[in-house]
């Protein structure tokens, strides 16, 4: 499902939160949950987080006697709209949906209509979550979450580059047009139909639109202004990228695959761990780094939503606080799993599951937390539909 610009601009504030989700506290909801089912709606383009995924589900069926089903999605939009639909049908309870993987535009969307439950902030093992020092982990897209989502893993841009071929990459925006111009073909970007290629451009926009704090507010009149250098550094880009600029990558493994195979010298990732996690699962190079951009990087975390017509909402808690567990995060942490950092305060954890973390190996290609620095924010949802479209009318124009 795409929002439409009017639609996401007339949005001004969010509708009134449903009730929380839990009755009787959490012990009595998990023995409720038991031997129950999820219907896991999650993007599925990356074998890695299925992997995880799977991982998760083993975990969740051994400790609460629940069946995790990941539905796999090639883009959040279609959980987004199967949930529109059914409560268009008066499917109040029931729904297909019970737990969704989302982010921006497609959270937007359904928090301003009232179709998710609120039970973030309630489950046990968001007390360990680092609110203050990660932002990201209450607030999305610039959107206040409110509990209506559970965060499960940070992500911040990093770019990939092999060291052997290309030890000294660009490190602005800028620079990587002036490089794409004497290097041909040589960098690559998903389609901007992608989030990730929709975030390439973002990253774009906020150095070099002349006013980024216009960033956090929706999309409106002053979008062409706001926009035109973007439109203008990318007209020079295009003709430079992979294959002219005419294909483009569907995601962010295809891109990764260009990598590996030597066709491409440069690309984007939305996971710090990409070099080290390709290195480790024989995935990319053992010359592949990564790095940040001299201004800093987008970053945001992903987070897990219970649509309020679920089938199965508490189920879908304990399976939610599952993925907030020490244990969890920090096999999604590990470079040979996903990579990605913790969503949790490492200072709040018992020595034991602190442990976790720090038994956790430094691979090759990692990145430290000095190295990432802190993250910028990711612009208001409507942007990013909006650059979409942009990209789309504009590449697909004869």
């Amino acid at each position: 499902m795409t929002l439409t610009r009017r639609a996401l601009v007339a949005i001004a504030a969010s509708a009134a939160l449903p009730a929380r989700a839990q009755t009787g506290g959490w012990d009595a909801l998990a023995a409720r949950a038991r031997g129950g089912s999820v219907a896991f709606h999650a993007w599925a383009g990356d074998e890695r987080t299925n992997a995880f995924i799977a991982w998760a589900a083993d975990r969740v069926q051994a400790l609460h006697g629940i069946t995790l089903r990941h539905v796999r999605l090639r883009d959040t939009g279609e959980a987004v709209a199967r949930i529109v639909a059914e409560r268009a049908a008066g499917r109040d309870a029931g729904g297909a949906v019970d737990l969704v993987w989302i982010n921006g535009p497609n959270f937007l969307a359904l928090k301003h209509q009232g179709f998710l439950l609120r039970f973030a902030d309630a489950l046990p093992n968001f007390a360990l979550v680092d609110t203050a020092g990660k932002p990201a982990t209450v607030t999305d897209f610039t959107v206040p979450v409110e509990g209506l989502a559970a965060p499960w893993r940070m992500a911040q841009i990093v770019f990939l580059h092999d060291g052997d071929r290309l030890p000294a990459p660009p490190r602005t925006m800028r620079a990587m047009a002036d490089w794409a111009a004497a290097h041909r073909g040589r960098l690559a970007h998903p389609t901007a139909r992608n989030f990730l290629g929709a975030t390439f451009l973002k990253q774009a926009l906020f150095e070099l639109t002349p006013d980024p704090a216009a960033l956090a507010r929706p999309v409106d009149a002053g979008l062409a202004a706001a926009a035109a250098p973007l439109w203008a550094w990318y007209d020079a880009l295009r003709p430079n990228l992979w294959r002219a600029g005419q294909q483009f990558p569907e995601n962010g493994p295809a891109t990764r695959n260009l990598l590996n195979d030597g066709e491409i010298d440069l690309m984007v990732s939305f996971n710090p761990a990409e070099a080290a996690t390709g290195i480790a699962t024989g995935l990319l190079p053992p010359s592949t780094r990564a790095y940040v951009l001299d201004g800093g990087t987008i970053g945001n975390a992903s987070f897990v939503a219970i649509p309020t017509n679920a089938a199965a909402p508490e189920a879908a808690q304990v399976v939610a606080n599952v993925l907030l567990s020490p244990e969890a995060q920090a096999h999604a942490q590990d470079p040979a799993v996903l990579g990605n950092p913790t969503v949790l305060d490492l200072a709040r954890l018992p020595p034991a599951a602190r442990k976790l973390f720090d038994d956790l190996p430094r691979a090759p290609g990692a990145l430290t937390p000095a190295e990432l620095g802190r993250p910028l924010p990711e612009p208001h949802p409507s942007w990013m539909t909006a650059i979409a479209a942009e990209w789309e009318r504009r590449t697909s124009a004869r």
